[in-house]
């Protein structure tokens, strides 16, 4: 797929920029946008895993925490960065230029705003925690508002014209900026501060990237009514994304208060290795899927047929990745980690289950939001929220290892009500779910089982990294064979392929 798009002025005053490409090339464009940001989620994933092995042994537990002290309360703003615009912007049908240009000066505003805020959080946190290093830490990432405010509406514009190549290489250049930065600080005994050059970095080189390679220059805000409406739906959106993340993140504030920083390293290394898996999948097919469903709202057939085939690709992907994490929890944090983590082992485990949990329900937001649902998404987000809430009061107590299992445990038992409340009335039925599950359950459960044989067979005669290599190897190599060819999915895989080698201009694109 060649990564143009239609020309468009360095200033866009008033015309119309409806979604871009003939629907009859869509499966195309979107195949490949999809395959290009796998590549890259692939990719980053390698490199941000490579980060976190060598900032393991060059940093203490107790850096990790400081950072988490911060970013935890600061991820909480970011939230309100692009208020939901970036989304408005790729969902709408039809957009005008300067409704653009008056969103990016709604993101600027916000993103001075939060700065602000940033700065005033700075002696709050650091009395909060009795730590007065973070008062520096906050007040250096207020920078970051700023610079990742002033970089949506151009990331939205390549995302809206399915430029994934693009995004692709932005994203794996802001990627491997921020590890060059990060480790620089970290061999020059910067300590925690390499983190925070890392995440400066990485917003930066983003940004800047997205104003290369888009060609638009902002021009004078205008109001109209399309502003109010998308402004709503931006709005809802990131009240979501708020109710989302304060739920998910508070254990983390609380662990810090109570059980220090060192506790909250340990936990906090454990979090952030068990969500790379489902966070690089959803960014790599979430972007893509939500695109490609907005341009269908209208056209249910093909809607659900598009779904159902990105989420087959997502439960096929995280689920023999959940079975892994949990059957080889302790040889993964002791060869990426070392032993001075081992006991963020027992925390990663017990965390496995989230893996798959979110790989289920988290697509259900692309169709939710696709198809202008999203009060629905806020309203199962607001009865998540005191469901795991109740769920850290009651593993507090116990410590890291504790908010995991009651954490784990709360998901589990949301995740069937949470299907059928998201499906209620739209073209998906549970069923419908059910069926793409099924054949990689079967397989996963097959693979998990030869792993597990391999694992107890050579058991602790072998290094963690034999051990780990072996069951990796035997459990996909199995789950591809059972999935391919004993449960019949070749032919929907090959049909992927086919798809990806299909000429734009064979499918009426121009």
């Amino acid at each position: 797929m060649s990564d143009a798009v239609p020309a468009t002025s360095t200033r866009l005053a008033s015309q119309t920029l409806a979604m871009p490409g003939e629907i009859s090339d869509l499966r195309t464009r979107t195949l490949r946008g999809g395959f290009a940001k796998l590549c890259g989620q692939a990719a980053g994933f390698v490199l941000r895993l490579g980060f976190m092995v060598v900032l393991a042994r060059l940093l203490d537990p107790r850096d990790f925490g400081l950072v988490a002290m911060v970013t935890v309360v600061t991820g909480i703003y970011g939230m309100f960065t692009s208020l939901g615009l970036s989304s408005a912007t790729v969902q709408k049908v039809h957009l005008a230029g300067d409704e653009i240009s008056t969103l990016f000066w709604i993101n600027m505003l916000i993103g001075v705003l939060l700065a602000i805020l940033c700065l005033a959080t700075a002696p709050v946190l650091a009395a909060f925690y009795h730590e007065p290093r973070l008062l520096w830490v906050t007040v250096t990432m207020a920078m970051g508002f700023l610079i990742n405010a002033a970089g949506v509406q151009h990331q939205a514009l390549l995302q809206r014209h399915l430029r994934y190549v693009t995004v692709t290489a932005i994203d794996g250049l802001s990627q491997l900026a921020s590890i060059v930065v990060g480790i620089g600080l970290a061999l020059g005994g910067f300590g925690y501060w390499a983190l925070v050059g890392a995440m400066l970095t990485s917003s930066g080189v983003a940004t800047a990237g997205a104003w290369l390679t888009v060609r638009w220059l902002p021009g004078r805000p205008r109001w109209n009514a399309g502003i109010a409406s998308m402004l709503h739906f931006g709005g809802t959106i990131t009240l979501n994304s708020l109710v989302s993340y304060a739920s998910y993140n508070l254990e983390k504030v609380l662990l810090g208060r109570f059980w220090g920083a060192d506790a909250l390293g340990i936990y906090g290394r454990a979090f952030q290795l068990i969500s790379v898996p489902t966070e690089y999948l959803n960014s790599a097919i979430g972007g893509v899927a939500f695109s490609a469903l907005s341009r269908l709202q209208d056209d249910p057939a093909r809607l659900r047929n598009y779904f159902l085939k990105g989420y087959a690709l997502a439960v096929s992907m995280t689920l023999p990745t959940t079975i892994f994490c949990g059957l080889f929890a302790d040889e993964l944090i002791l060869v990426l980690f070392g032993p001075n983590w081992m006991k963020a082992a027992a925390i990663f485990r017990l965390l496995a289950p989230t893996i798959l949990i979110f790989g289920m329900i988290n697509p259900l937001a692309w169709l939710l939001f696709s198809i202008g649902l999203q009060v629905r998404s806020l309203k199962i987000a607001l009865a998540i929220a005191p469901i795991v809430v109740t769920a850290y009061m009651i593993g507090l107590p116990y410590g890291p290892a504790g908010v995991a299992s009651a954490y784990s445990a709360a998901m589990s038992l949301w995740l069937i009500p949470h299907i059928i409340w998201c499906l209620h009335g739209t073209v998906i039925s549970p069923r419908d779910l059910l069926r793409v599950i099924f054949r990689p359950a079967v397989a996963g459960c097959v693979a998990g089982l030869c792993a597990f044989a391999i694992q107890r067979y050579f058991g602790s005669s072998s290094g963690a990294l034999v051990r780990l290599s072996l069951g990796a190897g035997v459990m996909f190599a199995t789950y591809i064979l059972v999935l391919l060819f004993a449960l019949g999915q070749r032919d929907f895989y090959l049909d992927l392929l086919r798809g990806l080698k299909t000429s734009p201009a064979a499918t009426g694109s121009r």
